[in-house]
């Protein structure tokens, strides 16, 4: 390399990490010391924190069938795949997953991922080409923009949960596919599945779902998207296990025909290290319990219904979510920083999301309640950030 071409990507570097700071938008990582007495709780340089920035909704992370399941599948089969899927990476463990994620959403096969960025990607990348035509909802996750810029589709987006801005692009542009989420990431609304379904079927379209945050929580027995109410057809589900399942990796559920071509041509799926044999043994036990533990999402349930009543009593708005995702927008990014430093002075862990994971001027704190909180928690927590709101 050129002394040039070095001088260049250190500035590039220099100057876009100084831009990021100076916006208050620069990405660190926050290395966190486990509590193994308590689920919801951990600590950074020494000091604790009770934690409202989980994804482990119903804490199954912590779980002590799923860790058995996890230790006992790494004793039997070790703690890697060695390999791609393709070569010898895919066990008896692998498969058995993917046929209980099978019987669990009515699909007919399945494929693994080591994570939902992973899965999102390789599908939206592989599945369409050059002079298709892909209308997503505005909100869908990174993985999924990411992967259709990369498949040289031509992507349009239509305006958040809007049927009918859904129905009006669909009638200018003849698109082959719409994607949504279940359940959005950084707002916890719940897309209209029925309704969007419906649309796809009256024009022959594709529906795909990305279920990583409903799978586990939404639907009969927590079973996700194809588990609401209604007749809702989706012809690819992407579900995560890293959400309320409590584990690592992923999976694409569709017809025979749809995994045999990833199968075929995800690169990947084909170039990368199989999932761990035993987080697949993992995973299994997880979703077993949501089925089997309906308790689970009734207390998570209770605490959501405690932190939005709680949030009422103290005149802070919110956004009507009704999931474990409740979202307080305080537009600036600076303000919300300021906000979730104040939250962390009194023990409270919340996530301050700021552009370009959402909109410009729709700065938030993104507070996630799960079933390891217990009333108290919630209630302090609310309190704390009524005060703090107020003075801001």
């Amino acid at each position: 390399m050129s002394d040039i071409s070095q001088a260049l990507l250190r500035t590039r570097v220099i100057d876009s990490n100084r831009e990021r700071k100076e916006k208050g938008l620069l990405r660190t990582r926050t290395k966190v010391t486990l509590d193994p007495e308590h689920t919801n709780s951990f600590e950074v340089d020494d000091l604790p924190y009770i934690n409202f920035s989980s994804n482990d909704y119903l804490g199954l992370s912590r779980s002590d069938t799923v860790i058995d399941a996890l230790q006992k599948g790494a004793q039997a089969f070790g703690v890697g795949s060695a390999s791609s899927p393709l070569v010898v990476g895919y066990s008896q463990t692998h498969q058995q997953l993917e046929q209980v994620l099978c019987q669990a959403t009515g699909h007919q096969s399945a494929l693994l991922f080591s994570s939902g960025f992973c899965a999102n990607n390789a599908l939206m990348k592989t599945l369409f080409k050059h002079g298709d035509t892909v209308l997503a909802d505005k909100l869908v996750h990174a993985s999924v923009i990411d992967g259709l810029q990369d498949s040289g589709a031509t992507l349009k987006r239509f305006i958040h949960n809007d049927v009918e801005a859904a129905a009006q692009h669909i009638t200018k542009l003849a698109p082959c596919a719409l994607v949504t989420e279940s359940v959005f990431s950084m707002d916890g609304d719940i897309a209209p599945l029925v309704e969007l379904s419906s649309l796809c079927q009256q024009h022959g379209m594709w529906l795909i779902v990305d279920d990583a945050h409903g799978f586990g929580v939404i639907g009969e027995n927590g079973l996700g998207a194809t588990a609401l109410n209604g007749n809702i057809k989706i012809d690819a589900q992407v579900v995560t296990f890293g959400k309320a399942l409590g584990g690592q990796g992923a999976a694409i559920l569709g017809s025979h025909e749809l995994i045999d071509y990833l199968v075929a041509h995800a690169r990947h799926y084909i170039y990368s290290t199989a999932l761990s044999p035993a987080n697949a043994v993992a995973v299994r036990a997880a979703v077993d319990a949501i089925v089997k533990q309906p308790s689970l999402n009734e207390q998570l349930k209770q605490n959501i219904a405690c932190f939005i009543t709680a949030c009422k009593a103290k005149n802070i708005r919110l956004t009507g979510s009704t999931t474990a995702i409740q979202p307080i927008i305080i537009g600036d990014s600076a303000s919300t920083l300021a906000i979730a430093k104040r939250l962390k002075e009194h023990g409270f862990w919340v996530g301050a999301m700021r552009p370009p994971t959402v909109a410009q001027g729709s700065a938030r704190l993104r507070v996630t309640l799960t079933t390891a909180h217990c009333t108290d928690d919630i209630n302090a927590f609310v309190a704390v950030l009524a005060d703090i709101l107020q003075d801001a």
